[in-house]
């Protein structure tokens, strides 16, 4: 899988052995799936093994969780004398120091290091506990920068889960941009305009209270106001959209166009959104119709609109939607 790097493209950090790299205790690598591999086309992707950062070596004993939830540890499987956890939860601060630029991160599923979510947890006889851990290095990055959204190679083959993931790595990084250019309340305001569809087609209440945080917001200090905004704007972004909470955005958009498109027209955009609604055609079809309509009937408002082109056409993220 190709990782060149390209200065113009948000980066995503991702386990070295998904991007090509024996780097595995074995001295395997992991083939990563289809949908992987397509994001090194939009994205610049930075492998990083936390295990090898930390010095373990290939090949290596193998390692695993130890103890109750509260208190795990990373540990040698064999012997149970190594513990590596505190060098691992290093190599996320490491990782992030390093790359202030990342905007997510591709985990390796079920691993000890980098697993997103059901680790494998056992007890100080080596016995298997339950599968209810996360990854030391992965949580160790959740820690230290709660906004990174987080996926693993296989949770990537969820259609949603995808989506999802995409959509809050180019947020957070667009993001990152506005932060760069230095936050005021106005530049605040701006970006939540361009975001407002978007977010209520994921959560109608987070959508009304973002609206009503930042009315006022030249009266705050805009470095504390902006940390609350994209820490529930990105919570927000968390929760699964449904044809339902799509459908009510689709046909807000659709209003738009009232005066500009009658008859025929008009009745064809509201069956598709209504075909949309009851699971018959994809997201892709009556979004593509709207962008066709505004392609001919331009509108600055509705063509700022994150939600009309959260993410490059060719990744085909709403064709399963």
């Amino acid at each position: 899988m190709s990782t060149t790097s390209s200065s113009e493209r948000p980066v995503i950090g991702i386990g070295a052995c998904l991007a090509g790299n024996p780097v595995r205790y074995n001295g395997q690598t992991k083939s990563a799936n289809a949908h992987v591999r397509a994001l090194a086309d939009h994205f610049e992707l930075r492998p990083f093994c936390p295990e090898m950062s930390a010095g373990l070596g290939v090949p290596r004993p193998p390692i695993h969780l130890v103890g109750e939830t509260d208190a795990i540890r990373v540990l040698d499987v064999d012997t149970h004398a190594h513990d590596y956890t505190d060098a691992l939860r290093d190599c996320a601060r490491r990782f992030l120091d390093a790359n202030t630029g990342v905007c997510g991160y591709i985990l390796v599923k079920g691993s000890p290091s980098c697993g997103f979510d059901r680790v494998k947890r056992f007890n100080a006889a080596g016995n298997l506990v339950a599968r209810d851990a996360q990854g030391m290095y992965a949580s160790t990055l959740a820690e230290l920068d709660p906004l990174l959204p987080l996926e693993d190679d296989e949770r990537l083959n969820d259609p949603g889960l995808r989506e999802s993931f995409v959509t809050r790595a180019l947020t957070y990084h667009d993001w990152q941009q506005l932060c760069a250019q230095g936050l005021n309340a106005g530049r605040l305001v701006a970006f939540y305009s361009r975001y407002k569809y978007l977010v209520m087609a994921h959560d109608v209440p987070a959508y009304r209270h973002l609206g009503q945080m930042l009315a006022d917001a030249g009266k705050h200090d805009p470095q504390v106001l902006g940390a609350t905004f994209i820490r529930e704007l990105m919570q927000a972004l968390r929760r699964r959209a449904t044809r339902r909470s799509h459908s009510n955005v689709l046909f807000h958009i659709a209003g738009y166009l009232k005066r500009r498109v009658q008859g025929e027209e008009r009745q064809r955009l509201a069956g598709l959104i209504e075909q949309y609604r009851r699971g018959e055609v994809p997201l892709v079809v009556p979004v593509t119709m709207l962008k066709h309509h505004f392609a001919n009937h331009p509108d600055a408002y509705i063509d700022n609109q994150v939600f009309l082109y959260p993410y490059p056409d060719e990744l085909g993220l709403r064709n399963s939607l």
